[in-house]
């Protein structure tokens, strides 16, 4: 280290889906900290709502989303099972999951507590076959018309 340079440090944080990493002088860092942690904390504390327009879209840092359970009710998919499987795809989707899997919403349904589906696989095809989920790989997304079908306009 150069004479007169102050020592660097490295932090990493997460919390849900916000992500702060840095790299600099312990000043500089503990000052960058306090903002991340002032707006994360803001961020909770107002449960801010997120518009129809950023539904598709992951969520970012700033905003988040209620439990499955009220977002299944609101997209009226407590009875129908093709429905409740889009539902929650969409729901996965706005707290960051990028890659949806079957295995995924089979899990999202069981650690929420949830009803859980017979045949996950037929509920995927089904979404597919009406054009509100396309596969890609070895995961899916959910098409315009699947946002669509949720109550939520592109």
């Amino acid at each position: 280290m150069a004479e007169g340079q102050k020592p660097t440090s490295r932090v990493e944080i997460k919390i849900g889906n916000l992500t702060f990493a840095a790299e600099g002088d312990q000043d500089w860092l503990g000052e960058q900290l306090s903002k991340v942690m002032k707006a994360a904390t803001s961020a909770i504390s107002q449960n801010e709502v997120v518009s129809p327009q950023e539904m598709s879209k992951p969520l970012r840092a700033s905003n988040t989303i209620g439990s499955l359970a009220s977002f299944i009710k609101t997209a009226n998919a407590e009875t129908k099972q093709v429905q409740r499987f889009l539902a929650t795809a969409g729901w996965l989707h706005r707290r960051g999951l990028t890659k949806l899997t079957t295995a995924a919403i089979s899990a999202a349904l069981t650690e929420n507590h949830q009803k859980r589906l017979g045949n996950p696989a037929d509920c995927l095809n089904q979404n597919v076959s009406k054009g509100y989920c396309e596969k890609d790989k070895d995961s899916f997304f959910i098409t315009p018309e699947g946002w669509k079908a949720l109550g939520y306009e592109q």
